[in-house]
């Protein structure tokens, strides 16, 4: 069961919770996670994910596909940065570590030549010098 706000517990049959924590059981052994933007210098398009969900099915029964804007937050510091995560969950993997090997680097190859494709086919340009300052003031 997943605990949602407020300490309860999310059972099957109750409404969605605006906020909730999967259990432990819920997250998927076998997940990647593409530095999209760091390498494309943009999100990944709709279009983009779709081919990847299929350039993924040609190989695996089920796989499910994130695109996510990630912030890393601290007192001192702070940034943002797209990725797509993709996830294997558990029922979908076979139990023998060789095998399980084997799968997790046909996701890395198939994953890592998307990437590249799109890179190649379109990228923003990367600016290490900023021409204005972010805040007012700086």
């Amino acid at each position: 069961m997943a605990e949602v706000a407020g300490g309860r517990q999310a059972g099957v049959n109750k409404d969605p919770a605006l906020v909730f924590a999967p259990a432990p059981d819920g997250v998927p052994p076998l997940e990647l996670k593409v530095n999209f933007g760091l390498f494309s210098g943009r999100e990944a398009t709709p279009a983009e994910i779709e081919q990847l969900g299929r350039d993924l099915l040609a190989k695996f029964a089920y796989i499910s596909i994130v695109s996510e804007r990630r912030f890393e937050i601290g007192a001192d510091a702070e940034g943002t940065v797209h990725q797509v995560r993709v996830e294997v969950g558990s029922e979908f993997l076979p139990r023998d570590e060789d095998e399980l090997a084997e799968l997790r680097g046909r996701l890395l190859e198939v994953t890592e030549r998307w990437m590249q494709g799109c890179v190649a086919h379109r990228h923003a340009e990367i600016n290490d010098e900023l021409e204005e300052p972010l805040l007012p003031g700086t």
